[in-house]
């Protein structure tokens, strides 16, 4: 009785902090900032259930498409923003849990599946989840290859996916950067997709043909709204590709500079022994 107590008061608590940052603190402040706009929001529905399928540009994109959403949303965050130690670790779990977001271990498709089930708790119990199909943000501002595990999602509860696009957020705030950039954001909501056709198909749950066809079709409709350069790879991989070219420029750099010591006291030597023969010659 009194486990159900306490999360009871939890989940009050949450409602309440959510409510504040949204409607009282954080909110009117991004609104005069950045005066975000947003167009197709009657294409969420006012109650029920909803899958809200957004691109990922930015670290605000959590802030700005929720603020323009006339309904609280649910967010899967990666479990390291509940796990960080010290103050600011605790600090950052506080906030990510009292906005309403649930921790999600992307590391195996099995340490993911509490996520999955919490996922269609969320949507059983009538609320909106957002998902960010490319599992993180993009390093370039491209689009990246969708995940498929919004497929399942949308196959097992039989929710239509609402596309978000967001729009501007990169500019104000790429990956790496802390503070953003005051500058005027946008989000774009596109029609529902309606995916329940696959669900008369045997075994269409594990079928990863139709998980991979049903998460294109939102990479696509993700794509036509918010006007990306689509790259068909997952974004993970693109980051490390970026990261080895990084470290292979650095390298390179690191071989020219030594290399051109190298040179530099070659020359000096050079220049020394021909001082002295010049001395030796004078002295003769």
């Amino acid at each position: 009785m009194k486990s159900l107590y306490a999360y009871t008061a939890l989940r009050r608590g949450r409602r309440l902090f959510y409510g504040l940052l949204k409607v009282i603190f954080l909110g009117p402040l991004l609104r005069v900032l950045f005066r975000p706009w947003a167009k197709g929001l009657e294409h969420i529905p006012a109650e029920g259930p909803v899958i809200l399928a957004s691109n990922h540009l930015s670290f605000s994109d959590s802030f700005f498409m929720p603020l323009m959403v006339p309904r609280p949303v649910y967010f899967l965050a990666k479990s390291d923003y509940f796990t960080g130690k010290g103050i600011k670790g605790r600090l950052t779990a506080a906030f990510f849990r009292g906005v309403r977001s649930v921790p999600i271990d992307r590391s195996s498709g099995k340490a993911a599946d509490p996520a999955l089930k919490t996922a269609l708790r969320i949507l059983s119990e009538g609320k909106a989840l957002g998902l960010y199909p490319e599992g993180t943000r993009s390093p370039d501002g491209r689009l990246y290859k969708g995940r498929t595990g919004i497929a399942r999602i949308a196959l097992e509860s039989g929710i239509p996916v609402v596309p978000c696009a967001m729009v501007g957020t990169y500019e104000i705030q790429p990956t790496g950067q802390v503070m953003p950039k005051i500058k005027r954001v946008g989000v774009r909501f596109g029609e529902p997709l309606d995916f329940s056709r696959y669900r008369e198909v045997p075994g269409a749950v594990d079928d990863r043909y139709i998980l991979r066809s049903i998460t294109d079709e939102i990479m696509y409709a993700l794509m036509d709204l918010s006007g990306q350069e689509y790259a068909d790879i997952y974004a993970t991989d693109a980051k490390k590709i970026i990261a080895a070219e990084k470290a292979a420029d650095r390298a390179e750099q690191r071989a020219e500079a030594k290399k051109a010591a190298v040179e530099e006291r070659r020359a000096a030597i050079e220049e020394q022994r021909q001082q002295e023969a010049d001395e030796d010659a004078r002295r003769q």
